[in-house]
C-alpha cells in the first residue's frame, strides 16, 4: 500500500513538472511573437494573435518585454505608429501613467528621447486626459 502511495506521488509530481514546461515556453513564444508584431508595425496581426491566444492586452503589457522596453517604446523606437496607437487605445490611463522600469512614465520617456510629436505619444496623452 505505502507503495502504491509513493508511486501516485512521483506520478504527479512528474505529470505536474511536465505539463508547466511547455506553458512557459508557449509564453515566451507569444511574447517573442508580439514584440515581432509591434517592431514590424503588424497591427492585424498583433490582433490575430492576442485573440488566437485568449488574452488581454491589458492583462499582459506590463509582463512582455522587448529587449527590455516596454511595448509603447518599442513601438516607439521602431516607428510602429498603427501598433503603438492601438495598443494606448486598449491599456487604462493608469498603466499608461505609470512609471516603468527606469523610473519615467512613458510620457516622460518619450519626450526625453524625441517622440513628443509622434501619433503613439499624442494617444496616450489623449488617453491619459479621459479622452
Amino acid at each position: 500500500m505505502r507503495l502504491l502511495s509513493v508511486s501516485l506521488a512521483t506520478l504527479m509530481v512528474a505529470s505536474s513538472i511536465s505539463l508547466s514546461s511547455p506553458v512557459a515556453a508557449n509564453q515566451d513564444q507569444l511574447a517573442a511573437n508580439i514584440c515581432n508584431y509591434v517592431q514590424a508595425d503588424d497591427k492585424n496581426r498583433l490582433r490575430k494573435k492576442l485573440k488566437e491566444s485568449r488574452v488581454k492586452l491589458r492583462n499582459i503589457y506590463s509582463g512582455v518585454s522587448c529587449n527590455g522596453d516596454s511595448l509603447l517604446r518599442t513601438a516607439l523606437k521602431s516607428g510602429s505608429n498603427k501598433v503603438g496607437t492601438f495598443v494606448a487605445k486598449r491599456l487604462p490611463a493608469s498603466a499608461l501613467g505609470a512609471v516603468e522600469a527606469d523610473g519615467q512614465t512613458i510620457v516622460a520617456w518619450a519626450e526625453s528621447n524625441g517622440h513628443s510629436g509622434s501619433e503613439i505619444t499624442n494617444a496616450i496623452k489623449s488617453r491619459i486626459a479621459g479622452g
